[in-house]
């Protein structure tokens, strides 16, 4: 069976700049980069792997809705100019190949994963994004680089008090404050999670939206549309067209 590990390369990327004491010192990034795309591949003996990039043009999400991601640090100028660097470090030093997506990396690293679980193959996501775990597909995994394990779908479930195929659902009423997604206003967390324990879908909650109290059910008609916004903002595409080849990036064995 093949396994692609599938490296969201600048949530990688981002995470160890973020821990060394000098922003500027970009030969010590590239190899902490380096090194940790060792670690996974000796760890996780991928048949093939590759590291996924943001691209430059403007997301479809940004311009369904402009505040989406709204108030984010830039990337620092010194990190931005060391990524053409670590990319060439990763290539000579583990033939680990990049593929750079027109906009966002999500729907690029979904539809990867996604394709590989539908032909019977394995995916790894190294990535430690809480949106990856939407892809309830058997042969799907996400791993934390930097806890050092297997995304834990059940603590998940036990922090938010909802189950994993209500993530979306969740994220329409109560929203995602890492990509600024806003939610229904008015709907926190806790009553966002009671709400779906109660109905089990966004669906049944409007459907039942009579037999709510009168200030909820205020806030829930006020708030259907952003409701529908927000689901739509943190879904992942999983047929994005991408015209690679599976063996661009076969892995010589660890």
């Amino acid at each position: 069976m093949n396994k692609l590990l599938i490296i969201d390369a600048l949530n990688l990327v981002r995470r160890i700049h973020a821990a060394l004491p000098d922003d500027n010192d970009t030969e010590n990034l590239a190899r902490r980069v380096t090194s940790a795309c060792q670690k996974l591949c000796k760890f996780h003996q991928p048949t093939h792997g590759l590291l996924v990039w943001d691209g430059e043009q403007v997301s479809w999400r940004k311009k369904l809705y402009p505040d989406y991601k709204k108030g984010r640090k830039p990337m620092p100028e010194a990190l931005q100019q060391s990524l053409p660097a670590i990319k060439q470090s990763l290539v000579d030093n583990l033939s680990l190949h990049s593929l750079n997506a027109d906009s966002e990396a999500d729907d690029v690293i979904a539809t990867l994963a996604t394709k590989m679980a539908k032909a019977g193959q394995q995916a790894i996501i190294v990535s430690t994004d809480k949106g990856f775990t939407q892809l309830m597909l058997a042969n799907v995994q996400q791993w934390d680089h930097f806890s050092g394990q297997y995304f834990d779908i059940t603590a998940l479930e036990n922090k938010l008090q909802i189950k994993q195929n209500q993530l979306l659902d969740f994220f329409a009423l109560a929203g995602d404050s890492g990509n600024k997604i806003p939610g229904i206003a008015g709907i926190g967390t806790k009553t966002a999670a009671e709400l779906l324990k109660s109905y089990h879908s966004l669906a049944n909650i409007y459907a039942a939206i009579d037999k709510l109290g009168e200030k909820q059910a205020l806030k829930l008609a006020e708030g259907k549309e952003m409701a529908r916004l927000c689901y739509k903002l943190a879904q992942l595409q999983t047929q994005i067209p991408l015209n690679i080849n599976l063996s661009q990036y076969r892995l010589a064995p660890v």
